[in-house]
């Protein structure tokens, strides 16, 4: 009877870390990181198309990467649906195989991982695994209107 009391708690307990951990993927996470254009960082982010011009999303993916496929999807939907705003944002899709240094200066340490960018090529937020498409609007949206300063 003890053992499976044991078993039970493990269990229980085992249950609860894996939600706990799982909750935290496809969260938005504020950073406040900035790329200067002296940088490696800046130098392989303007290679990869984050000129600072306007905002961009950046995620990286893989061919062997199964969820990467529907970060792709909710990527390409509020890029397209901010399209028609005054900065539209930018989807920039880099393959880690391809651009490990990239993948590397930014940290990335599993896939997928999303960031987002504003107009002056600051790092906004970062995402580990699938965003949702909510989410990811909200944040968006705020850098696709003029700063009026």
């Amino acid at each position: 009877m003890t053992q499976i009391t044991i078993l039970v708690v493990m269990l229980l307990a085992a249950t609860l870390v894996g939600l706990a951990l799982r909750r935290r993927g496809g969260a938005v996470r504020a950073t406040g990181k900035t790329v200067t254009e002296q940088s490696t960082r800046g130098q392989l982010l303007a290679g990869a198309g984050v000129t600072g011009g306007g905002p961009a999303v950046l995620h990286f993916s893989a061919d062997w990467c199964g969820p990467c496929a529907a970060v792709r999807r909710v990527v390409a939907g509020v890029t397209e649906e901010l399209a028609e705003s005054a900065l539209p944002p930018l989807d920039i899709e880099i393959d880690i195989d391809a651009d490990p240094a990239l993948a590397r200066e930014l940290n990335v340490l599993s896939l997928p991982t999303t960031f987002v960018f504003d107009t002056l090529g600051r790092e906004r937020f970062r995402i580990s695994g699938v965003p949702k498409s909510g989410d990811l609007l909200t944040a968006l949206a705020p850098l696709t209107v003029p700063d009026p300063a």
